[in-house]
């Protein structure tokens, strides 16, 4: 099982995946300008070349837009002008046909590497020659992590094995990852493509990876971001307020979420703004669902408003697969044409259509007179300037180099290896049950549908991972295993299979019982109904727990919160772990959690809710705060304050840890300018509003620092990582805003016995900002609270406007 590389049947499975709707086409690769591909690499070098212009009986001299004295702006604009109507709408659909008499090379826009580098998308694929790509944990397990730099190691790595295999041929330069959508519902069936249900944590993973993918070392800064060189292009979607996939007969193909500008600036716009601004990403992808009556790749606001105009990004923005046709079938968006709809589109600032929409129809469009060929041309330009920032035009030098070799290197498996190590989150650990000593726990009982699991630890959006190694094989290394399934797959619809795992957990040292969900249960297209364990499962883990002759550790395996509560009461069951879907390496990872070669250190980036929760408000009813009117409870851990199952940012270690508040910044006097004024805020209570309640920080900047210094101790015996997560509280008696919200987090590691000082540095106007109902961004004067952890510590911050 050490070294199994996917058939063809795995191959089916991930297709189901990709974006687009199911009945779009499946394209092979002879059609899709990666004609240049060899049995062992390729034979094209880049546009530019003089020798391919001379193989094509042309001069590269002779254009304009190969001149490297030029700017990109300008070469991109040369090559446009010289093109036809015609020619011009060819190359507005993910594959784009090339110009031949210009010597412009076809290119295929569409590749994904949300977790890896993946076949999902005509961009890239596998042969004997690239059999495979490190297929690393999905994103949700990734962001459990809490760690940063992993996040960016994570993208150069993958950038690299994409970079590798375009040399050869095998995949593209443009990659429509990562998913940024928040998790606002727990039923959402895309929550194993994303960081969780912080706006804040999704943005900073959207930072850390895009910089990942794109940055080409040294070249980060430019004084001129339309000219930064990118290693790959990354993409952020779905642009925007998109989390509903198909619940009860609602598909997102005719959602219309309706969504206050409160909720879109505060969550549902966040992590985008900070994908571009912070992140400098290339390209946005809208979506396929409508915002408030109007479908987002239509919305000029959401669009060129906001992404261009108020962002200033510097790429392109293309649709979901097929939106323009979901636009047209399915919304029968003001019951337009389809010339009426790619107007419509193209004017509002969509560059690019994965589909043939545009290519199809863009054209009649400009004939009856909807749309300008000058708007054609503003996009073309935005898209040949980010090819020419690739290298598609003139090279990259200093990845000529990248080949076979850097496709699933030993560097990038172990990566995905301590990936997985440190996104696994330890939820349960009575009488510290675990980790197992080798000296005692000989024999092992592993039992429950994912004991041997393979594609389900690999998610969606993957391609044929360099290797898998199922839990079995990982625990087969510390032990002797006695394997019964207990269900067939996690449906688990037959009890007959619980008795043989009863038996095996009688006679072992100790059982590990495997259970979750997999991508039958949430995935794209398919939102969840309930949030409990399916089938026999339940039943499974408590009848095999009431028999085992040792300790007994549950592992889950899930993207969205499970309420396992059953099994959190029960003490039969000592250990719980949540592990994600940990990727192809999840099986090494998950033994070396359990046998102590590694300390978990995970935490959850989601509330897992008890069960009932579901039942109290419909997944499509959008508001993050609670509606007292209809009895629909609050959203994620900032507007939700019922019980829960686990908590968001919940896990546990081998080892203890305690906190010292070394130095931290009490209060904060902020000087208002001349023509800056004190903005109202809805108290609870007037009587308790301060005279200047709050100022607008939308578009300013402050001398307004706070930081502090906590000094981390490892009390226990066992080194590990600790995860700090820093939230802020709002003042006292702010009517509807949120209870708290993580401003910082990193992860730390302390050796047993030793201790770390880590430091915080914040902005006020943006780290204690608050949303008002008007949608602005607003600093409140008075008593914020600085909380780490769970009230760990907490110390007030006192903002006071002079």
């Amino acid at each position: 099982m050490a070294k199994i590389f996917c058939s063809l049947i795995f191959l089916c499975c991930l297709v189901l995946s990709t974006g687009a709707r199911v009945n779009h086409r499946i394209l092979s690769s002879s059609t899709l300008g990666l004609d240049d591909a060899t049995p062992t690499g390729s034979n094209f070098t880049f546009v530019c070349d003089p020798a391919r212009y001379s193989s094509l009986g042309l001069e590269a001299s002779n254009f304009a837009f190969c001149d490297t004295s030029l700017s990109y702006e300008v070469r991109a604009m040369d090559l446009v002008n010289q093109m036809t109507l015609t020619e011009k709408v060819h190359q507005l659909g993910n594959k784009a046909y090339g110009v031949p008499r210009l010597g412009l090379a076809a290119y295929e826009w569409w590749s994904e590497a949300l977790h890896g580098v993946s076949n999902v998308g005509p961009g890239t694929f596998f042969d004997d020659l690239i059999p495979g790509s490190t297929s690393f944990p999905t994103v949700i397990t990734t962001a459990a992590a809490f760690n940063e730099s992993l996040w960016k190691v994570i993208g150069q790595a993958v950038s690299t094995e994409a970079r590798a295999m375009y040399n050869l041929g095998r995949a593209g330069l443009t990659y429509w990852s990562p998913n940024i959508n928040v998790v606002r519902d727990p039923r959402w069936g895309r929550a194993i493509e994303t960081p969780g249900e912080d706006p804040y944590v999704v943005g900073r993973y959207a930072v850390n990876y895009v910089r990942g993918l794109q940055d080409v070392e040294g070249s980060e800064n430019y004084t001129d971001p339309n000219s930064r060189p990118l290693k790959v292009s990354s993409c952020c979607k779905h642009y925007a307020a998109y989390d509903v996939d198909n619940w009860k007969g609602v598909e997102r193909y005719t959602f219309d979420a309706r969504v206050s500008e409160q909720d879109m600036v505060e969550t549902f716009l966040r992590p985008f703004e900070m994908c571009l601004k912070d992140g400098d990403v290339s390209s946005i992808m809208c979506s396929y669902n409508r915002v408030n009556g109007i479908p987002t790749c239509a919305d000029p606001k959401l669009l060129n408003q906001t992404i261009r105009g108020d962002w200033d990004l510097h790429g392109y923005i293309v649709s979901d697969c097929d939106s323009l046709q979901v636009m047209v079938d399915d919304h029968k968006w003001l019951g337009d044409t389809k010339e009426d709809a790619v107007a419509q589109t193209l004017k509002a600032g969509l560059d690019l259509d994965c589909g043939d929409y545009y290519t199809d129809n863009v054209e009649a469009a400009v004939r009856q007179g909807k749309v300008r060929e000058a708007d054609i041309d503003k996009s073309l330009n935005f898209l040949y300037v980010v090819l020419m920032r690739l290298g598609f035009f003139d090279g990259i030098p200093q990845y000529n180099s990248f080949g076979k070799n850097d496709v699933c290197s030993k560097e990038n498996i172990e990566l995905a290896t301590e990936a997985a190590r440190e996104g696994t989150v330890l939820l349960k650990n009575e009488n510290n049950s675990l980790p197992f000593s080798i000296d005692k726990v000989k024999t092992l009982a592993v039992v429950g549908p994912h004991s041997n699991a393979t594609s389900a630890m690999i998610g969606n959006y993957a391609g044929i991972p360099c290797q898998i190694i199922t839990p079995i094989d990982g625990l087969s290394k510390f032990a002797k295993v006695d394997y019964q399934m207990g269900c067939s797959d996690v449906a688990c619809k037959n009890e007959s299979f619980i008795f043989p795992a009863m038996e095996a957990a009688k006679k072992a040292d100790a059982t590990i019982i495997f259970a979750g969900i997999d991508l039958s249960v949430e995935a794209e297209s398919l939102d969840r109904d309930d949030l409990l364990l399916p089938g026999y499962q339940t039943q499974l883990i408590n009848q095999v727990a009431s028999v085992a002759n040792g300790p007994v550790v549950l592992v889950l395996m899930s993207a969205g919160g499970v309420d396992i509560s059953f099994a959190k009461r029960n003490e039969n069951i000592r250990s719980i772990l949540w592990v994600g879907y940990p990727g192809e390496e999840g099986g090494n990872a998950i033994a070396d959690v359990i046998f102590g070669k590694y300390n978990p250190g995970g935490r959850l980036p989601l509330t897992w809710h008890e069960a009932d929760y579901v039942d109290m408000l419909p997944m499509t009813s959008m508001p993050l705060r609670p509606i007292d009117s209809l009895g629909y409870p609050g959203r994620t851990y900032k507007f939700f304050n019922g019980s829960t199952v686990y908590p968001f940012g919940y896990g546990l270690s081998y080892t203890q840890f305690t906190y010292n508040l070394t130095s931290s910044t009490r209060s904060l006097d902020i000087k208002l300018e001349k023509y800056q004024y004190c903005h109202d805020l809805g108290y609870k209570n007037d009587s308790s509003k301060p005279s200047c309640p709050s100022i607008r920080v939308d578009n300013s900047e402050y001398d307004d620092r706070i930081e502090f210094e906590v000094e981390v101790q490892n009390v226990g015996t066992k080194d590990g990582s600790e995860v700090i997560i820093v939230y802020a509280k709002p003042p006292e008696g702010i009517d509807a805003t949120y209870i708290k919200q993580v401003i910082g987090f990193q992860r730390v590691f302390v050796p047993a016995g030793g201790s770390e000082k880590v430091k915080f540095e914040f902005s006020a106007s943006k780290s204690l900002q608050v949303v008002d109902f008007d949608a602005y961004s607003v600093l409140p004067s008075g008593g914020h609270t600085i909380m780490i952890g769970d009230g760990i510590i907490s110390f007030p911050v006192h903002i006071n406007f002079c």
